[in-house]
């Protein structure tokens, strides 16, 4: 049974259609992927999943059915906007809003201080949270999320205000809620984090959904007519079904003619005894996809 299920929700805002008929599932244990631009509906539709903001049409179940009271104890929220008390120590702003989730004030002060031991907050924790930096910030923003061990957790732009040192710990810490079975949902811009992390992922755009699969499915499916070659010795001005040859650092991109496969070209180049080091489908970055998709460039049949 999916972790989450949307099915067709749609949501408006007087004439501006927010989510127009969205659906798609988060599976038990995995790190799925809601990604788009600004503005594309994504904040939306997480306030339906979390029972925020109820759809003008279509269906949600989380964790087995309707959202209820006893659900947003099983569920860490990290909201893009930080939503701690800014004149309230650190240490008794964690414990208290640890509370909230049900914890008792020794078992939440326990958990809280582990927490900011491994965030390395731990000398903060009498400062008051305007007193910290950005980063800081969002590091205790994530102690809150995750602190009452929630099964799902949902983290929009878990990576911000970070240093590649912090961002780096925040990952290994999904990769470890994710081993131990949690489900995760991941909103954020950053594609190379979605590339390193995601299971899965859906595309919105407009409202809609554009993509939505495997990442690697993905992928394959926006991998156009190219190969990267690297041989021992130069390649021939011309190959068989070759198009263009483009030469960069030690790297060959041949682009094939449109009724070309990779596999007739790799053929030509053994049928002329070149020595191959590298022959690989040239793959398009999350990046470049989610560029063509959102500019309206079409998505390959």
């Amino acid at each position: 049974m999916p972790t989450i299920a949307v099915q067709k929700i749609d949501k408006s805002f007087g004439t501006m259609r927010a989510v127009d008929d969205v659906s798609f599932s988060v599976e038990p244990g995995e790190i799925f992927g809601l990604l788009g631009p600004n503005g594309a509906g994504k904040t939306t539709t997480i306030r339906i999943i979390l029972d925020i903001f109820k759809p003008d049409r279509g269906s949600v179940s989380i964790l087995g059915g309707p959202m209820s009271e006893e659900k947003k104890n099983r569920i860490g929220y990290l909201p893009e906007e930080r939503g701690l008390y800014q004149d309230v120590q650190l240490e008794r702003a964690l414990v208290y809003l640890a509370t909230l989730k049900g914890l008792s004030a020794p078992e939440a002060k326990r958990r809280v201080n582990a927490y900011l031991e491994r965030f390395e907050l731990a000398e903060h924790r009498r400062k008051k949270v305007k007193e910290l930096s950005k980063g800081m910030q969002q590091k205790a923003q994530l102690v809150v999320t995750l602190v009452h061990e929630p099964e799902l957790v949902i983290i929009d732009e878990p990576f911000s205000a970070l240093d590649p040192v912090n961002t780096q710990m925040v990952k290994d810490i999904l990769r470890e809620q994710r081993r131990q079975g949690v489900t995760i949902v991941m909103c954020t811009h950053q594609m190379h984090q979605v590339e390193e992390l995601c299971d899965r992922i859906v595309l919105i755009n407009h409202g809609k959904v554009m993509l939505y699969g495997q990442l690697d499915d993905v992928r394959r499916t926006f991998a156009g007519q190219e190969v990267v070659v690297r041989a021992l010795r130069p390649l021939p001005a011309v190959i068989e079904g070759v198009e263009t040859i483009e030469t960069s650092n030690s790297n060959v991109h041949l682009h094939l003619k449109a009724d070309v496969s990779p596999q007739q070209v790799l053929r030509a180049l053994v049928d002329q005894d070149i020595p191959l080091e590298q022959f690989e489908i040239a793959i398009p970055t999350l990046d470049e996809i989610f560029i063509q998709v959102v500019r309206g460039e079409g998505i390959p049949a």
